[in-house]
Formats: structure tokens, C-alpha cells, sequence
């Protein structure tokens, strides 16, 4: 593991830097995320990624003060509720999450997604978009946010924000792993000035055993993991794999390698997942 990985970056729209590996924290129960954190940043990490719908926000904050890196040498993300759809929902959602993690500001926040949880890509909430994307933009103006943006939004949820907003969305925070690229979706989101990042870059481990991608990794001399945190990056995306394991933080930080043209074009075509397991009843697994 080499430390360069830490500290590499893309530039957001507005100037700020974002790590391109982060750790994603889904799953990790409040009382344990202090330590994930601090042992993450103790392993090198400076990108944490939390959400409000994630409920370890407080663990989160805690563990940012605790760690001993200064605050602005990190780079904290969290995620405005799905069922936040009005202006005044989203500023106390927005001045909760503050108030939980006990800092002054967060480097990044988003829309989790453009529809509440229980009617995922159902009915329309584009006017409910744009009011909690008027909270959010009002945030980032105030200093408390120091980058915008959305997560699980598709072209037409892009759109609706683009066609009022003062201030454009950073960031689109999409599902992205090996035989789940949606590359329409990614390149239109960078085309109109937003990083993606990719959340369950190893698909929850239900893409660890597939021949495909084991070959390859052999052939790298690395993990799965590690070859899946790679083809994301390589796809120009932040990767937020998730683990409170420390073995598991060093081994994902192991990815200084390059995969060729010509595998990154068969791990795109690499068959999509028919089923996530014991994930599948989430909304973002569900194929929709």
C-alpha cells in the first residue's frame, strides 16, 4: 500500500478538492463509527462518508474530532434524508446533521435520493427537489457546506435541478461496480460538471466469487476488492468502499496498480448481478 491514494484528488466544480477513495460507513452501527474513523484516518484515509438515513452521524462526528488530523485536512460527506422534500424539512435536516456530528461545516452534502425511500423511482418529486435543493444551496452560501450536490439521480432528476438552481450540483453519488456501470448516466453527469462517486464499488461482495473477475485479480496479483475500487477510479469516480475492519481499510487502499484498456472493456461487460442477497430488498439494489 502506497500513501499516494490518500492524497490524490479530483477538483469539484467550485475549486475544492475531494479524495478519490473515501470509506463509506452504511452499516456501521453509531456506537462503532468513532473507531472506524479514527482508524481509518489512522491508516491514512481523509475522505469519510456518512448519511443521515445511515443513523451513525453522532459516531461519525465524534470520531472526526477524536482522530488527531486536524478538520480541514479532512473531507466528511453527508446525505440529506430522501424524505426531506420541502424547503423547511431540508434547513432542519440540513442544522441537525451539524448539530449531531458537533462540527462547524461538512465538505460535501446531498440529496440521498430524488424520491423518498419507500416510492424509489415512482411517483414526481421535482418540485420537492428543487425546494431541498434550495435549503442546500442556501447552506453552501451560509459556509456551512463546502460543496453540493445529489446521489441516485438520473438525467431527468439532473435536469429538473439544473433548470433553476443557482448553484450547480457537484457531485452524483451513484451505485457503480463491476457488472453495474451505468455509463450513460456517468458520463452524462461529468459532462455537466459533477464528480461521480461510487458507492458499494465491491457490490455488498456479491461480485467476490465470480470467475471473471477472480481471473483478473489473479492476474494483477491483487484482491477483488482491491481490482474493484481500481476499475471505479479508472471510470474517473470517487470509490467509497464500506468496512469498519482496519485489515479491510489497508487492503482497499491497495489499488496502485492499472488495469489495461482492454480488461477495464470486459469488466464493463461483465454480467450484471441477478441478485444482492440479503441487500436485494433495499431500494438501490432493486434494479429500478
Amino acid at each position: 500500500m502506497t500513501t499516494e491514494i490518500f492524497t490524490d484528488s479530483y477538483t469539484l466544480s467550485n475549486g475544492v478538492n475531494i479524495p478519490k477513495l473515501g470509506l463509506g460507513t452504511w452499516f456501521i452501527d453509531d456506537d462503532k463509527a468513532a473507531q472506524a474513523v479514527i482508524d481509518a484516518v489512522g491508516i491514512g484515509y481523509r475522505h469519510i462518508d456518512t448519511a443521515q438515513a445511515y443513523e451513525n452521524e453522532r459516531g461519525i462526528g465524534e470520531g472526526v474530532r477524536k482522530c488527531g488530523i486536524a478538520r480541514n485536512d479532512l473531507f466528511i460527506t453527508s446525505k440529506l434524508a430522501a424524505e426531506a422534500k420541502t424547503y423547511d424539512e431540508a434547513v432542519r435536516a440540513i442544522d441537525e446533521t451539524l448539530a449531531k456530528m458537533n462540527i462547524e461545516y461538512l465538505d460535501l452534502m446531498l440529496i440521498h435520493s430524488p424520491q423518498p425511500w419507500a416510492d424509489f423511482r415512482g411517483g414526481d418529486y421535482s418540485v420537492g427537489n428543487r425546494d431541498a435543493w434550495r435549503a442546500l444551496e442556501d447552506a453552501y452560501k451560509a459556509g456551512k457546506l463546502r460543496a453540493i450536490g445529489v446521489s441516485n439521480f438520473k438525467q431527468g432528476d439532473i435536469d429538473n435541478i439544473l433548470r433553476d438552481c443557482t448553484v450547480k450540483p457537484m457531485v452524483n453519488q451513484l451505485l457503480v461496480h463491476i457488472s453495474n456501470t451505468p455509463t450513460d448516466l456517468i458520463s452524462y453527469s461529468q459532462s455537466v460538471g459533477m464528480v461521480v462517486e461510487a458507492y458499494s464499488p465491491i457490490a455488498h461482495g456479491k461480485i467476490l466469487d465470480v470467475p471473471t473477475i477472480t481471473d483478473m485479480a489473479k492476474k494483477y496479483g491483487v484482491f477483488v476488492p482491491q481490482l474493484c475500487i481500481r476499475y471505479t477510479i479508472q471510470l474517473g469516480c470517487v470509490s467509497l468502499p464500506k468496512t469498519a475492519n482496519p485489515a479491510h481499510m489497508r487492503d482497499n487502499a491497495g489499488i496502485d496498480f492499472t488495469i489495461e484498456d482492454a480488461d477495464m472493456d470486459a469488466l464493463k461487460n461483465v454480467k450484471p448481478i441477478d441478485n444482492y442477497g440479503e441487500f436485494s430488498f433495499f431500494p438501490v439494489f432493486s434494479g429500478k
